[in-house]
């Protein structure tokens, strides 16, 4: 997939540049129009590994600092601030990352030298997601831009709030498998070995799970490097080979119909989709426009690729339920809140909250998921270590029995 520097004529006749993917020029294009640009140009750039370098890095501590900063920018324009003033007063009060300063610094020095904040945002070397500038711009053009950013900052807030809650919620059960394998490879590598001459003369006379845990311990003391070696360079390989378009959408569609996490993944992703897309809409961005961008929120190729063709039909004055439901991708429960707000002409407030109920079942369903791996785990640990002292004592006893024996 190829990057393309474009420039391109909105609606109102603004002009807009910035940097977007491809697999052709013709796609990138495409999907100018559907994000409801007139495109002018499209160019290749030198390759991926240069828009990297130009590209502002996204963390959770930028992440977060863009929310705040938005949500604070709306505060002082409801106050009555100009929008430069605005924007001074938010770069003295940004302390860190040091980056997130930069970033607003250069917002302010644009505005004051006439560009408006849509498109300073969309001119930030992806400081910004793309439904920011969308959002600005439709608060630009209703007069209303503080109302749009303070939804900006809630939207971009609660994502970052689900994000964090899922990371935080596999941090445990990821410690206490590696504190596990830990304890499993010391036993390997320093307890099992202090037996080994005790037992070398015993032979066949050894218990077989005592042969096996003997042999284990030899294998992980003399290939363990080698081992840690070829598992390194396996999961290179399987990264890299993830990367290719076909494979990480054929990976994807699979991780959909894997028991539990599959569900856990679909709620996520149209949460995350969903959320994007109501606060469009109700930010005053028009549907064909806020699908497309909504559409680019969504981490999962596959579901991507066909909300990708649910927003060509929308342009051909098809719906957005239907379509939707006829991918077999989204839950029901999705199906429903959309044609209700269809219904009502509430797309937008429906979108909303089918958002709030899809994270709170996202919550709900990975703290089940943590509740059953935590215990798996320290039984499964507790059996490894237990099997492996059992070994060793039941061949000693076996040598006391001999040694009393008459």
């Amino acid at each position: 997939m190829a990057t393309y520097k474009y420039r391109a004529a909105t609606a109102t006749g603004q002009l807009r540049t910035g940097m977007l993917e491809g697999n052709s020029r013709a796609e990138a294009l495409e999907r100018l129009k559907r994000l409801g640009l007139m495109p002018i140009e499209a160019v290749e750039t030198a390759g991926k590994a240069a828009a990297k370098e130009t590209k502002v890095r996204t963390n959770t501590a930028m992440r977060r600092g863009i929310a705040n900063a938005l949500g604070e920018l709306a505060v002082l324009l409801n106050a009555g601030l100009s929008l430069d003033r605005a924007l001074q007063v938010c770069v003295e009060n940004i302390t860190r990352p040091p980056a997130l300063k930069g970033v607003f610094a250069k917002l302010r020095d644009k505005v004051r030298h006439g560009t408006a904040l849509s498109r300073a945002m969309m001119d930030s070397d992806g400081a910004f997601p793309p439904m920011a500038s969308a959002m600005a711009e439709a608060g630009e053009a209703s007069g209303k831009l503080d109302e749009s950013l303070g939804r900006l900052a809630e939207t971009l807030d609660r994502a970052e709030a689900l994000r964090q809650t899922i990371v935080s919620s596999l941090i445990y059960p990821a410690l206490l498998l590696t504190v596990a394998t830990g304890v499993i490879l010391v036993m390997l590598l320093f307890v099992v070995p202090q037996f080994e001459d005790l037992f070398s003369d015993a032979g066949a006379k050894l218990p077989t799970m005592t042969k096996i845990i003997l042999g284990a311990s030899h294998v992980v003391r003399s290939y363990g490097l080698l081992g840690l070696l070829v598992l390194g360079i396996g999961i290179a390989m399987l990264y890299r080979w993830l990367k290719r378009p076909h494979v990480r959408r054929a990976f994807h569609r699979r991780l959909l119909e894997v028991p539990a996490l599959g569900t856990v993944i679909r709620n996520a992703e149209t949460a995350r989709f969903a959320r994007t897309l109501g606060s469009l809409l109700d930010g005053g961005v028009a549907l064909p426009t806020a699908l497309g961008i909504a559409q680019r929120s969504i981490a999962n190729v596959h579901m991507s690729e066909a909300i990708d063709k649910v927003s060509r039909g929308l342009k051909q004055g098809g719906g957005l339920s239907a379509p939707l439901a006829a991918t077999g991708l989204f839950p029901p429960m999705a199906l429903s809140f959309l044609r209700t707000g269809e219904e009502t002409a509430q797309l937008g407030l429906m979108l909303n909250r089918l958002a709030d109920v899809l994270d709170r079942d996202v919550r709900t369903a990975i703290q089940r998921m943590i509740s059953f791996m935590t215990p798996a785990i320290t039984v499964l640990m507790g059996g490894v270590v237990a099997t492996v002292i059992a070994s060793i004592m039941s061949a000693i006893l076996g040598f006391n029995d001999l040694a009393l024996g008459p």
